[in-house]
């Protein structure tokens, strides 16, 4: 494993600032925008706040459909300059998005935008790590996703007031200034990557796969167990409130529990950057993955009573699987072919996050709680997908497929 010496420590921990830095501007002027911006917009529009959602679903999906070209061309030239370029476009689609009047418009903003989610995402920013750090990226995979876990907290205040004080034309334009004046020089400012030769590893090295069946095999379960996490996180996030007033809880019952899932998330990754650190990345998945699960056994039994604790559960499973998005094909597959590996797993994965709330949603209204019993399902699937990946100590062929050495 690379070794990182005091300077380098220092280092990484600017990169590490940086770039969660950027991620947040990221991911709350793009994902988080909706949630805020949805209503105005499609008032102003004269359209339903459901073309909005459906603008975002096309831009989740659009996204996904790059992930494999631009972790290619981060596995080849490194990210910091595709990282930039992603500031720059999703301006131009926050700009564009400011000047809408009608659905064309409104496309075209998001589908704009969808190019920058594809770019400038976590997928992305994993990717780039890899090719600073080699197989030291873990930790700092870990760092940028605890900065960036408040993208939320820091984007659903800043773009409300902003939109109260200067209407959601100028919130997307003032947006568009931040991406250029502060999260460009940022993305510039990253160090360039590990030379490629020193990137590759010893066909030895502790979790890596010999064998491409193995590992075309391996990839396919991680694919489906992060696409079975992003239908549940999706869904849940964008029924949580309604769902838990269908339990029995009151309004405000449910916008305390709601309030929970960021700490929760941020908990869970300092956990995770902590104690679950000393093990393999497959133990933190697997627990986060069982997270989910047992808060809907809590709260089918308790009802809103443990709505809180389904929101903590609920959060910190959320927590950890993102931080697997790129520890555990980092730490499977090795660095070399990372981001194009990353960007094919993750496909599935922006199609179900894509599809999930209207999905759970029709599932409420017509099954109700029915609804939370596939949601743990689908979960306790991803588990027992975990499960066909098992670690073998050895230093010689350290993980095996389905109990067969790889």
């Amino acid at each position: 494993m690379k070794q990182i010496v005091p300077g380098q420590a220092a280092g990484s921990l600017a990169v590490v600032i940086g770039l969660g830095t950027t991620q947040t501007v990221a991911w709350a002027s793009s994902y988080y925008l909706p949630a805020v911006l949805a209503a105005p917009i499609a008032r102003d529009l004269g359209l339903a706040p459901t073309y909005v959602f459906a603008a975002l679903s096309g831009a989740l999906i659009l996204s996904g459909l790059l992930g494999p070209r631009v972790g290619h061309a981060i596995d080849r030239f490194g990210g910091r300059r595709l990282l930039a370029s992603s500031n720059a476009v999703f301006a131009a689609g926050l700009l564009l998005l400011s000047v809408a009047h009608g659905v064309a418009v409104l496309i075209a903003a998001w589908l704009m935008l969808g190019i920058g989610m594809g770019m400038g995402l976590y997928e992305a920013a994993f990717a780039t790590l890899t090719r600073i750090y080699g197989t030291g990226a873990r930790k700092a995979i870990t760092g940028i996703t605890l900065i960036a876990g408040f993208a939320s907290t820091v984007g659903w205040p800043l773009t409300t007031w902003l939109d109260a004080e200067y209407g959601w034309r100028a919130a997307c334009q003032i947006w568009a200034i931040i991406h250029i004046c502060l999260a460009l020089p940022l993305n510039l400012a990253l160090p360039p990557a590990m030379p490629l030769d020193r990137v590759s590893q010893p066909a030895s090295e502790p979790g890596l796969y010999p064998e491409r069946q193995s590992e075309t095999f391996a990839m396919g379960l991680l694919a489906y167990m992060f696409a079975a996490a992003s239908f549940v996180s999706s869904g849940v996030s964008a029924i949580l409130p309604s769902m838990l007033v269908a339990f029995g809880a009151t309004p405000a019952q449910a916008l305390l529990a709601g309030t929970l899932v960021g700490p929760a998330q941020v908990g869970a990754r300092l956990l995770e950057a902590g104690l679950l650190g000393r093990f393999h990345p497959l133990l933190s998945a697997r627990l986060a993955t069982l997270m989910n699960p047992i808060g809907v056994v809590a709260l089918i039994a308790g009802g809103s009573f443990f709505a809180p604790v389904f929101a903590v559960l609920y959060g910190a499973g959320n927590g950890i699987i993102t931080i697997a998005r790129g520890t555990l094909p980092l730490t499977l597959f090795g660095p070399v072919g990372f981001g194009k590996r990353v960007g094919m797993i993750s496909l599935p994965s922006r199609l179900t996050g894509a599809a999930a709330p209207l999905v759970l949603g029709l599932m409420v209204e017509h099954i109700g709680r029915g609804a939370l019993w596939i949601s743990a399902f689908a979960s306790v699937s991803a588990f027992f997908a975990l499960l066909f990946l098992r670690v073998d100590p050895s230093p010689s062929t350290s993980l095996q497929v389905g109990g067969q050495n790889s």
